[in-house]
């Protein structure tokens, strides 16, 4: 098992050096090629990101370069829009990558460097007399809420009177967040197969042994198997397990497995894994289900695969439904209308995934509220923005006396000009694990 390279079509080992040098270009890309236009929908002609060493804001670190790990003291990224595209501009102590350096503390003279800092943003905003200028301060998207209360209190002191035209950036900065480059796009389409192929070595025979194996050693093993990969789990993966006579659990309102995570899976149990990795600066968000044959089966029970297949069902009731334009919650009521039509109990709760595992953007649904999304899930869809398609439907298996058996489904896709794509291998039929 190898790295992701930039080229989804190879898997040669890819060093930590030109990994940077790959997230380098895309930056470039974005600040060229996505930036202007998402200014300019937005309604922001100059855009303030300001961030702290150790409390960076979410969107100051997509801005960084790939050898910056985090902030160094106080970090102040200008992004002017103007006829000529944008230009970006660092207020920093330390040169920020390709962001031209707008000034110097080793300038000498008076006052201090940190009221320097701040008067070489005033000077900075009254040249470029923007009319809105946008800062990262939001009440429904947390990623787009960086600008911490003193940094806030600060920007607002040294502006004087062009405070006045402070506005939240949350468009923006959500859709520089959720808006993906066809390359970045391509990655994450390789990375997901990735994790198909470690889920698959974790469902098998090397990995799972049946009466011994629980699903807390089998999420350990993914967790260590990707971390030695170099794609590290952005979350502690969960393994799960459901079996004929053993229903749910329910203890403070909260849903648990059916069976403990420290009881051995044995022949006969449904195995459901939820994974995520990071590399090159994204994410991946997916699950996959798996079924412990019984001695002498070949096959899941019928009743197990037709849940499945009850399940891409309802992903293509979704996938129907994702199209630009619309709200995450236009799109969440016209899926459940559809699955009701056609007798599928189930739900959906989709969400953003990219720079970050729950990403910004529209909110489609919420597995404890298939109500609608108040503001995140009011959001308009865009192109060029990938999903996790996650949800899940509770379908009867005859072979386990009728018992809900709960078949949770997610996968990647990608939302483009071309439609709705999946990015990596979608599940339509149960992983056998064999019990060896």
């Amino acid at each position: 098992m190898t790295l992701v390279a930039p080229d989804p079509t190879r898997t040669v080992p890819l060093p930590l050096r030109e990994q940077a040098d790959v997230r380098d270009r895309w930056l470039t890309q974005r600040l060229l090629d996505l930036l202007p236009g998402l200014m300019d929908r937005a309604g922001i002609d100059l855009w303030l990101v300001v961030g702290r060493e150790y409390n960076e804001d979410p969107v100051l670190a997509t801005l960084l370069p790939a050898t910056w790990l985090s902030a160094r003291r106080r970090t102040i990224l200008v992004l002017h829009r103007s006829d000529d595209g944008v230009t970006a501009a660092a207020v920093s102590r330390y040169p920020v990558g390709q962001f031209l350096p707008a000034w110097s503390p080793d300038a000498g003279g008076r006052p201090p460097a940190e009221d320097a800092q701040w008067a070489e943003v005033r000077r900075i905003v009254e040249q470029a007399a923007p009319q809105r200028i946008g800062i990262d301060v939001s009440a429904d998207f947390a990623l787009a809420d960086g600008l911490s209360h003193t940094e806030h209190r600060r920007l607002t002191e040294a502006l004087g009177p062009w405070a006045d035209r402070l506005v939240p950036a949350e468009d923006l900065a959500v859709g520089w967040l959720e808006t993906r480059l066809p390359e970045e796009i391509a990655v994450l389409d390789r990375l997901n197969r990735r994790v198909r192929e470690v889920v698959e070595e974790a469902f098998s025979p090397a990995v799972l042994t049946a009466g011994v194996s629980t699903g807390t050693d089998l999420a350990w093993w993914l967790r260590q198997r990707l971390s030695d990969l170099g794609v590290e789990p952005w979350f502690h993966p969960v393994v799960d397990v459901q079996r004929a006579g053993v229903a749910p659990r329910c203890e403070q309102g909260a849903l648990l497995p059916a069976v403990p995570f420290d009881v051995p899976v044995e022949p006969g149990d449904l195995v459901h894994c939820d994974v995520g990795l990071s590399s090159l600066g994204l994410k991946t968000d997916s699950q996959r289900n798996g079924y412990v044959l019984r001695r002498g089966e070949t096959d899941a029970p019928a009743g197990l695969r037709q849940a499945l297949a009850v399940g891409n069902r309802l992903q293509d009731l979704t996938t129907a439904e994702l199209v630009a334009g619309r709200t995450g919650n236009e799109v969440l009521a016209a899926v459940r209308c559809a699955a009701a039509a056609e007798g599928i109990d189930g739900d959906v709760y989709s969400h953003p995934v990219g720079v970050h595992g729950h990403g910004a953007g529209p909110a489609i649904g919420r597995w404890d509220d298939q109500r609608g999304v108040p503001g995140a899930g009011d959001r308009v869809l865009h192109p060029d923005t990938v999903y996790a398609l996650e949800l899940c439907v509770r379908v009867p298996v005859a072979e386990w006396g009728g018992q809900p058996v709960r078949m949770a489904l997610e996968e990647g896709v990608a939302l483009t000009e071309d439609g709705v794509s999946y990015l990596g291998d979608r599940q339509t039929e149960l992983l056998l694990i064999p019990d060896a």
